[in-house]
Parts: structure tokens; C-alpha cells; sequence
């Protein structure tokens, strides 16, 4: 349901939250995230667009995130990438529908809207402090 570039847009900024507010080269974060370099770049191009991410070039430099991992959260990260698309009229244009859904459709937005609640109250800084004995999506 989720794209590859929100999946790696997702574990390149938990991986900077971890490390947070030291900045990471790109290398690094490709390494560690498990995602090539050249998309590496191109998913961190989008999210400095969306002041997700500041990019600094130069001795000293790298990524880091833009905001505090308490204040972003991952709605955020995914609408930066790949903004989440609700159903709002029929994606047949069916007439015989009006402006109401059918159950399908219905059905099928309030199970986005849910996750859509669900990424807006998760932070990063949240994801960080599970208590869950695996590190969340990447070896840091």
C-alpha cells in the first residue's frame, strides 16, 4: 500500500532521529538504511523540499533532521514523498453513485483515514522509545 520511496524515505529519517542532531552523511545512511545511494539522494532531495531534512555540504556537513523527531512524525515523512490519496468520489465515475461512496469505496477510505490517524499521532521520537527490543527499521 505504501511506495518504496516512503519505505525509504521512512527508515532514512528514523535513522537520523537515532542520531539526531549530529549530521549523517548520505553514505552513511545508505549503508545502515539498506537503500541505494542514488535513491538515497533522491528521496532526501524530496524531503529537504518539505523541510524534513537540511542538507549540508562541506566539512562538517551531511543530513539531519529539521525539526525535533518529537515534533515530526510520520505522517509528515510519508505526505513529504508520497502524499496518502483518499477516496472522495467514485473511482469509476459512476453516476448511479452521486457524491456518496459505495461500501467498497467506503470501506476502503476509512481503512486509509485509520492509517492516516495512525501516522499522525505516531512522532519519531516515538518509534524510538518502543520498548520493543528491535530497532525500528534499521540496525543503528
Amino acid at each position: 500500500m505504501l511506495s518504496q520511496t516512503v519505505e525509504y524515505a521512512l527508515r532514512a529519517v528514523v535513522h537520523l532521529a537515532q542520531h539526531a542532531p549530529k549530521p549523517q552523511k548520505t553514505a552513511e545512511i545508505a549503508a545502515t538504511t539498506q537503500v541505494p545511494p542514488a535513491y538515497l539522494s533522491k528521496v532526501l532531495q524530496g524531503l529537504r523540499a518539505k523541510d524534513i531534512v537540511k542538507l549540508q555540504r562541506g566539512v562538517g556537513g551531511g543530513v539531519t533532521l529539521a525539526a525535533a523527531p518529537a515534533d515530526l512524525t510520520i505522517l509528515d515523512v510519508v505526505n513529504a514523498v508520497d502524499p496518502i490519496k483518499r477516496i472522495t468520489t467514485c473511482p469509476l465515475d459512476l453516476k448511479s453513485h452521486g457524491v456518496r461512496l459505495c461500501t467498497l469505496h467506503r470501506r476502503m477510505d476509512n481503512a486509509i483515514m485509520e492509517m492516516e490517524r495512525a501516522f499522525r499521532s505516531t512522532t519519531l521520537e516515538e518509534l524510538l522509545k518502543d520498548p520493543d527490543q528491535s530497532v525500528p527499521l534499521c540496525d543503528g
